[in-house]
């Protein structure tokens, strides 16, 4: 490459350069020079909904990604003269090979042939804090039966009983409109099955039972041995189950 396209090429990296330089200093780098609260006129913004933000946060996240791509530009461009300095200007990088001066006019920045940009392999490995961040709600998305504190996957169930955007057939054990989200058939509020159907009273000594989801899942599983259900150790919970079932075939 001779002086004149030595030349050439110099002064479009510089043109561009003044360019980046003249547009961050314009816009006060897009503007994240200031605070949110200046666009928005709010003194706070804790005590609003995230939703009220959410235009102002696109916007904000946007400029960030622009002032990002402004920046490594500018790198580029600071490189791309280093190398017109130390004579490596319009030669590949990785096989030696002069650039086409048709890449350098459409990328003064091209540090590479078309060949060696193709070979470039992008990673398929993806960040280990992703293992915790997807899906959503994957530190306190708790699937284990084991647990039952409320976290992540109760907080779902209670907006997600409301209706999802997930079509019918999506659930394929839901039989009615009241069960199509994940794990809808869990129990609410007690742990062993009889204690979905069985209460008693103030004085914990007047047995009764009610004909709710619980006690027909009891009674369509055929649980006659009380012990494998609730435990040999627990004999009172034995009788209260023996009570609902002589009660049930009494009515």
């Amino acid at each position: 490459m001779d002086r004149a396209q030595l030349a050439h090429f110099r002064a479009l990296l510089e043109q561009e350069r003044d360019a980046i330089r003249r547009r961050l200093s314009e816009n006060d780098h897009y503007g994240l020079a200031s605070p949110l609260s200046t666009t928005t006129g709010e003194l706070a913004a804790y005590d609003n909904h995230p939703a009220d933000l959410g235009s102002e946060m696109y916007e904000r996240e946007k400029d960030v990604a622009l002032l990002e791509h402004d920046e490594r530009q500018l790198e580029a461009i600071e490189r791309a003269l280093a190398r017109i300095e130390a004579g490596t200007y319009g030669r590949c990088e990785v096989c030696g090979e002069p650039i086409p001066l048709e890449r350098l006019e459409a990328l003064p920045t091209a540090h590479t042939c078309v060949e060696c940009t193709r070979d470039a392999r992008v990673s398929e490995r993806r960040p280990v804090e992703e293992e915790v961040l997807a899906p959503p709600f994957a530190r306190t998305f708790d699937v284990q039966n084991e647990s039952v504190v409320y976290d992540g996957e109760d907080a779902w169930q209670d907006v997600a009983r409301y209706g999802t955007s997930e079509p019918p057939d999506f659930f394929r054990d839901g039989y009615d409109y009241d069960h199509l989200y994940l794990n809808a058939d869990e129990p609410v509020g007690y742990v062993d099955q009889v204690e979905g159907f069985v209460f008693v009273n103030e004085e914990n000594n007047d047995i009764d039972f009610v004909r709710n989801e619980a006690y027909e899942a009891y009674v369509q599983a055929d649980e006659g041995d009380a012990t494998n259900m609730v435990g040999a150790e627990d004999e009172r919970i034995r009788r209260m189950i023996a009570r609902v079932e002589r009660l049930d075939d009494e009515r």
